[in-house]
């Protein structure tokens, strides 16, 4: 029925990225759903001199976009924005090529509507469906208010791209211009795990109630968390990121989704990352569904899950409880992301709770990651005042409902024993004791 519309916009990548007009603002797909075809093509024009200058908001910048439009050749040209630092683009923010946008994840929508702008917007997607959609796959985030905000919308087609349901769908009369480029999707390897993994995995497993409503990130520490949850029953998914570890729990029947609040026996995310075998169990699978992250994300929604737990990571934390999850070595590392969004939504839920995991030390035990005070310009992700359970290889606190003096004292438990009369006495030289 569609077909005669999918041919009409069906162009060459070149074709496509021709009705991007100098001064552009243009938004790319997330992580796995970067366009490679489209990104090449556009980061051709502008080494021809044909394009002049771009400007380009990014997400979490992988492979195809880091090679491509923000290739360090190109940033004469480009005013590249970034909404979370990524490892392929840290060097350009840290050095000035690059611009941070602060944020919290669930405000990105309506940054770029209201006070950023979109005029294009790129985007992998699934094959067109018989009723003429096409699904957002991996990456729904704020791509999907960018795809509908933006001047022109440019989808490129991939076989790879799983489908999926929820709010996931783009239609054909919504497309300006569509291109076909089915390479596989790239994906990240599993991090490779450290021995306090384990030891903090099984805390923070410890701590999860069955039928639980979870928000799990990705790498080594998840997975750690994730392996000691086997054993669990009837556990729920509202997250920010899927990943592989959720994908084997629900495979072994720990996640089921049949006690949460909202969206019963359905795994809600906004972006996934990880492997193919996880691609290949998000395609097609009803149980799947994604939605904008200002939704997702949204303090309010995720409040709505009893027995909500988020677990997230942090950089260092003061005696107070002020955690930094983004500033390391006097630069941006990271971004907020959504940590606070979580935080807080997962706190203000029935029997709710938020968990921010760490390593007690860095630099092979030679740097605490507690510390008195964060540095002079160091980012706070998480407010000393929302601030939930922190735990490390070395224990759990509770800081809610504790005073100052409290709370110091339970997080230099946290600490590694070689690091706690050094910082008992700078608690003291700061009246903290």
């Amino acid at each position: 029925m569609y077909e005669h519309a999918y041919q009409e916009k069906l162009v060459t990548p070149e074709q496509a990225i021709a009705a991007v007009r100098d001064g552009d603002m243009l938004v790319h797909g997330f992580g796995l759903a970067e366009p490679p075809a489209l990104l090449r093509a556009t980061a051709d024009r502008l080494r021809a001199g044909d394009l002049k200058r771009l400007r380009v908001f990014s997400g979490f910048p992988l492979k195809h976009a880091c090679e491509t439009i923000l290739a360090v050749d190109l940033t004469d040209c480009v005013d590249a924005y970034s909404q979370f630092v990524s490892t392929g683009e840290r060097g350009l923010v840290n050095t000035g090529l690059a611009s941070f946008v602060p944020n919290h994840f669930h405000q990105v929508p309506r940054l770029l509507t209201e006070f950023i702008g979109v005029d294009v917007c790129v985007t992998t997607v699934s094959p067109i469906d018989k009723s003429g959609y096409f699904s957002l796959g991996t990456t729904n985030d704020f791509t999907s208010t960018a795809a509908r905000a933006a001047r022109v919308l440019i989808v490129e087609v991939n076989r790879f791209m799983p489908r999926v349901f929820g709010n996931s769908s783009i239609h054909i009369s919504e497309v300006d211009a569509v291109v076909e480029n089915h390479e596989p999707i790239y994906t990240l390897p599993n991090a490779d795990p450290r021995p306090e993994d384990e030891i903090i995995g099984r805390t923070v497993a410890e701590m999860v109630p069955d039928g639980a409503c979870l928000q799990l990130g990705i790498g080594a520490l998840p997975n750690a968390v994730a392996g000691y949850l086997e054993s669990h029953k009837d556990l729920g998914i509202h997250t920010e990121i899927f990943g592989p570890a959720m994908v084997s729990l629900i495979k072994k029947g720990v996640i089921t989704g049949a006690l949460k609040n909202l969206h019963i026996r359905k795994h809600i995310f906004t972006v996934a990352i990880g492997d193919q075998e996880m691609l290949d169990f998000m395609d097609n699978n009803p149980a799947m569904e994604s939605y904008p992250v200002s939704y997702t994300n949204h303090p309010s929604v995720i409040a709505q899950n009893d027995r909500m737990v988020s677990i997230n990571a942090v950089l260092e934390v003061d005696l107070t409880g002020q955690c930094n999850a983004e500033f390391l070595y006097g630069r941006q590392y990271s971004g907020t992301g959504g940590q606070l969004d979580f935080v807080r939504g997962a706190f203000d839920a029935k029997e709710g709770k938020s968990i921010l995991a760490f390593y007690a030390t860095a630099d092979n035990g030679n740097i605490s990651r507690i510390v008195d005070r964060l540095p002079q310009g160091a980012t706070i992700t998480t407010p000393r005042t929302d601030t939930h359970y922190l735990v490390t290889e070395y224990g759990v606190a509770n800081l809610k409902g504790r005073s100052t003096r409290e709370r110091a004292l339970a997080i230099i438990g946290l600490a590694h024993p070689k690091f706690r009369e050094q910082l008992l006495r700078k608690a003291e030289d700061i009246y903290l004791l």
